[in-house]
């Protein structure tokens, strides 16, 4: 028998192969790790089990424990959401794939399915539920489900993830475990008791490590014919049982299964249980005898793993009981034979329309009492589903194309205000809300409002434009023949696609997504006006010189003394109209003027004392004053109008090309995407159709 492996060791490449081909084999060779093979591969007998388990008594752990250890193995941290501290678990952000499934903006409801989980590894009754994962559609559910198969998949893989199954050796015939049992099923229930107790003081887990399930219909006839065959020598049957690693895998179905409803006529339930197999009745004469049943069905190969059911509540009636006494009781019955025990994590998915069909449905009530529900909501954070677009829609899978800035923000932005419920306040708006909700500080709002807002809108999330739509509307417009796309394109797009849009067909959800178009149009507007303006005023010695100005004449308003003019050498009064032209910059009122002229002296102060120099980039309130009064003094020697007409002079022209290159240095634009942005900005400005804010 072969023991387990040491620590794995990397096999190195050997020399050149011979031919031309050399260098590739090499390449190939020095990917190839033996050691890890073996590992992976190890065999035993019975009693080298015995020892493996004494050394590290988790491998027996029970299938939700080991998925609730596989996910904490990845790591936790702890972030705040409006007062509220919440756990971020590493695993969720898919640590296999490069992110690719990674999640973003769901803290909240994967803490309530960690929850469920811990709770099930404890025993504490979770372990007999169907999970249900519940929202609507493209909120993930289906990614969760999947990062859980593939981490079970890369964990089983681990040394700290091992688990172990067996085969039989009988008269030169080898026959594996059909649902990959854990060997110590082959134990005596009697002695099982004291293996656990023993067992339990090693593992320094806090959940009960347990062993309380029965073998399958084939392992216990073998087992039943060889203590015949020996006379009941326990030991001398255990010289036929062969204990080998197992690797969960979704495409071997070991582990893993996945079942997913067809059409009435096509539904059996023998997908879930197995069937009989008629080639092995001919051999041995009778359908009774478990050699001659495949134990194949998805519950069979799910074993030790997860079972994900695609849409649960579209299932048959009698699937939906198979799933009751598989949840409640941990038992399953294939056709002709008693009750068989599994051991697996029964997860399933659905959506609004079908849960509330169960809700109406009084025949499926044990169904419901079964059942824990987890809401998978829509993202309601800004950024998060930006980076969502950002993952599928960035350089390096978009090569070759300009993405404009602000284009997957805008869209993002319209995906979050369709989900939002509309405030109850009737001083905020929706959009007021998003930013809230992204952390946005606004006048008059606390934190403790932001969770106010949520809390009357507890079903917010679970409704609006799904993520597949926006990515969706990206792509088309993308593959139009044009080397850069920008906002316009894309809200264009998405409008046109609401007249098809197959979810929506209620004509006051398409008016009202429509008319957020125009909002997320409108907040566009003001965002490329004020970096046009932020481009415009970019002179820092400009700025630099106009905050001096004014620190100069508030300090001097502020200790009552006179300005020394710098042109005439004579001392004059403050110059009020100065300060007040920078000040209305930000909406500091008239009767507030002097409160926030004492604060900056005061910051000021408060630097000189610590012997730092003011900055005036340090207040950000000033900054952008600062910035609004110079684009002010600057935009008529510019002429951006100018761009709306035919004729520029080279004076103006250079002007604005400066602007130009500083929309391309400091934010992102490309030469067209930066043309179009001012070309616009400059229209705005000629009708008169400016903020200041």
């Amino acid at each position: 028998m072969v023991e387990q492996s040491g620590p794995r060791e990397s096999q190195a490449s050997g020399g050149s192969a011979g031919g031309g081909g050399g260098g590739l084999l090499d390449l190939i060779r020095s990917t190839v790790d033996v050691q890890r093979f073996r590992d992976e591969h190890w065999r035993g007998g019975f009693q080298d089990y015995l020892a493996l388990v004494e050394g590290d008594p988790l491998v027996i752990r029970t299938a939700h424990q080991r998925l609730y250890d596989m996910v904490l193995s990845h790591g936790t941290e702890e972030v705040e959401s409006n007062k509220e501290k919440l756990t971020r678990y590493k695993f969720f952000q898919d640590p296999f794939d490069d992110g690719a499934d990674g999640l973003f903006g769901l803290e909240r409801p994967l803490m309530n399915l960690m929850n469920v989980f811990k709770a099930a590894a404890h025993g504490f009754g979770p372990d007999k539920r169907v999970l249900l994962l519940h929202g609507p559609v493209g909120s993930a559910k289906s990614t969760i489900v999947r990062l859980l198969k593939k981490g079970l998949e890369h964990y089983s893989r681990s040394l700290e993830g091992a688990l172990y199954t067996f085969s039989w050796e009988i008269d030169g015939e080898v026959i594996p475990s059909p649902m990959n049992e854990e060997p110590l099923l082959l134990v005596p229930r009697k002695a099982r008791g004291e293996i656990l107790a023993r067992l339990q003081k090693k593992a320094r887990t806090p959940y009960r490590l347990r062993l309380d399930l029965d073998l399958c219909p084939v392992s216990r006839f073998y087992q039943d014919m060889l203590m015949a065959r020996y006379d009941g020598d326990w030991m001398k049957v255990l010289d036929h049982v062969v204990v080998h690693r197992m690797l969960i895998s979704e495409n071997d179905r070991t582990g893993i299964g996945t079942f997913q409803p067809k059409d009435e006529k096509n539904q059996d339930s023998t997908e879930l249980t197995g069937d009989i197999n008629y080639r092995k009745i001919a051999e041995l004469g009778t359908d009774s005898d478990p050699r001659a049943f495949n134990f194949d069905g998805e519950f069979c190969v799910s074993n030790r793993g997860i079972i994900e059911f695609v849409e649960v509540l579209k299932l048959d009636v009698a699937f939906l009981y198979d799933l009751l006494t598989a949840s409640q009781e941990h038992k399953i019955k294939p056709k002709k034979f008693a009750q068989t025990d599994i051991d697996e994590v029964i997860i399933g998915h659905t959506n609004q329309a079908e849960y509330n069909r169960l809700q109406n449905n009084e025949l499926m009530e044990a169904f419901r009492d079964r059942t824990i529900k987890i809401d998978i909501p829509y993202n309601l954070r800004l950024d998060h589903e930006i980076r969502i677009y950002e993952r599928d829609f960035n350089r390096k899978k978009v090569p070759g194309k300009h993405i404009a800035p602000h284009t997957l923000s805008t869209a993002a932005m319209w995906a979050i205000l369709t989900r939002l419920e509309e405030p109850k306040k009737a001083n905020l708006t929706l959009m007021q809300k998003l930013k809230l909700y992204n952390g946005k500080s606004l006048p008059g709002y606390t934190r403790d409002n932001i969770r106010e807002l949520r809390e009357e809108s507890p079903s917010e999330g679970m409704d609006g434009i799904s993520p597949r739509y926006i990515q969706d509307k990206i792509s088309n417009t993308l593959v139009n023949d044009l080397p850069c796309i920008n906002p316009f394109m894309v809200m264009n797009e998405l409008e046109t696609g609401l007249d098809h849009h197959s979810l929506i067909s209620d004509p006051e959800i398409k008016k009202r997504y429509k008319e957020l178009l125009l909002v997320v149009r409108e907040e566009y507007e003001e965002i490329i006006k004020n970096e046009v303006q932020r481009a415009i005023s970019a002179d820092e010695e400009a700025i630099q010189r106009l905050c001096g100005n004014y620190i100069d004449n508030v300090k001097a308003y502020t200790q009552h003394e006179r300005v020394k003019n710098p042109y005439t050498g004579r001392d004059e009064e403050p110059d009020e109209r100065l300060m007040r032209s920078i000040e209305e910059k930000i909406d500091i009122p008239e009767v507030r003027k002097d409160d926030f002229r004492r604060e900056i002296m005061n910051y000021i102060g408060a630097l000189a004392v610590e012997g730092k120099t003011f900055n005036y980039k340090t207040n950000e309130r000033l900054h952008r004053a600062l910035e609004l009064k110079l684009f002010e003094d600057q935009k008529d020697s510019i002429k951006l109008t100018s761009l709306v007409s035919t004729v520029v002079d080279k004076d103006t022209q250079e002007k604005i090309d400066i602007v130009k290159s500083r929309l391309i240095r400091d934010f992102g634009y490309d030469e067209i995407s930066a043309t179009d942005v001012l070309n616009y900005v400059a229209s705005i400005f000629a009708r008169g159709d400016t903020k200041e804010s």
